[in-house]
């Protein structure tokens, strides 16, 4: 009788600014999961996959997108031919590396043995 019917209507409580944020934020957090626990990760593992990839010389043994393991021969700009066995060899574009598995290392100094034996 003496309050009004609209203003009895409206809801007790925060204004409606909060209740939006408050249905948002689970999204958010959830979106911020996804970053930290998923994307992240992948966009570092592939962009050390392309370091790799990008650094490859003469001799590393690699695995193709197919399965292929080989050691490479040579190297061109956007191929590369690898050695799968005694006398054969194919070639594969950069891209289709999916790992390299050893990379080459530099040739040991003289002093291989030691000098006290």
């Amino acid at each position: 009788m003496f309050i009004s019917s609209a203003f009895a209507q409206t809801p007790a409580g925060p204004d409606p600014t909060t209740g939006m944020i408050m249905q948002l934020a689970p999204f958010v957090l959830i979106f911020i999961v996804f970053y930290f626990l998923l994307i992240r990760p992948q966009q570092q593992q592939r962009k050390k996959l392309m370091d790799a990839i990008a650094a490859l010389k003469k001799n590393d043994m690699v695995v193709t997108s197919g399965g292929l393991v080989g050691k490479v021969k040579s190297l061109a700009d956007d191929e590369l031919r690898l050695e799968l066995g005694p006398n054969v060899e194919v070639r594969v574009m950069r891209y289709a590396i999916a790992e390299v598995r050893s990379k080459t290392e530099p040739a040991p100094a003289n002093d291989s043995k030691p000098a006290s034996e």
